[in-house]
């Protein structure tokens, strides 16, 4: 089964690109190649990029501060598997100090590096990163495979108080919702939204379905047009029927 999700707000946008930067790192690193920690170390300069709101902090604690009132008054509700709440507690109050505790803005030991942002600065160039640009790093990047790793981690390290906090935010967010079989016959589907006013639409299809959804969505109306995958024209889906699921997911 493959899962598209559609936020319905930037703050949510925001997270879940951030998660997928968290994931994307966390990929390359793993691989032992010059070529996967060079994509590394670019993952980590969007990271920096998109953490940098200034907002992005603000947000982050007062979401957990929502949540963690909402799972307090859950403590002696009979129904709730205790050690499992106290755990999701314990990680928000783990993440929410760590956060109170990052100084100025986050990525900030980045920007600090002048050797980092002279690479990040020759990477907005196309093909500006060869060795002859950049002989430091091409001499980095030559070094030992584990050495590199700890490094690219260490430039890392800063942001798990973020990590934790947007894994958390989004897993609740997840959880919130609960699956709904569709079906189209044409390749469309729409629908109202009513009262629902969800943060995020989530529609889950087969892999074996050769289409992907195409979703646009306010706070009142809902559309989702499933066209053809690969290259050439955009072509509706209109000649086959498809069933998935549809998660509407609210904080």
């Amino acid at each position: 089964m493959i899962h598209y999700e559609y936020p319905l707000s930037e703050r949510i946008r925001t997270l879940l690109r951030l998660e997928d930067l968290f994931e994307r790192f966390d990929a390359f690193t793993a691989l032992p190649l010059q070529q996967a920690h060079h994509a590394a170390l670019l993952t980590l300069f969007e990271l920096a990029e998109v953490a940098a709101r200034a907002d992005l902090k603000t947000d982050l604690l007062q979401e957990l501060d929502r949540q963690k009132s909402t799972l307090d008054a859950l403590r002696d509700n009979p129904r709730v598997e205790k050690g499992r709440l106290e755990s999701v507690l314990a990680g928000m109050e783990t993440a929410h100090q760590g956060i109170h505790q990052l100084p100025g803005k986050i990525g900030q030991h980045l920007r600090d590096d002048d050797w980092l942002m002279t690479i990040k600065q020759r990477a907005c160039i196309p093909g500006g990163m060869c060795e002859f640009d950049l002989p430091s790093y091409h001499h980095w990047l030559h070094r030992d495979v584990e050495a590199r790793k700890r490094e690219l981690r260490a430039w890392l390290a800063p942001f798990a108080p973020i990590r934790s906090a947007v894994e958390i935010v989004l897993g609740l967010l997840r959880d919130s919702g609960q699956p709904e079989m569709q079906h189209t016959d044409n390749g469309s589907y729409q629908r109202m939204l009513e009262s629902r006013n969800p943060h995020l639409i989530r529609v889950t299809l087969t892999d074996a379905v050769p289409c992907v959804p195409e979703i646009s969505a306010n706070k009142y109306m809902l559309n989702i047009r499933f066209v053809h995958v690969g290259g050439g024209q955009v072509r509706t889906c209109a000649e086959l029927p498809i069933d998935f699921d549809l998660t509407f997911c609210a904080l």
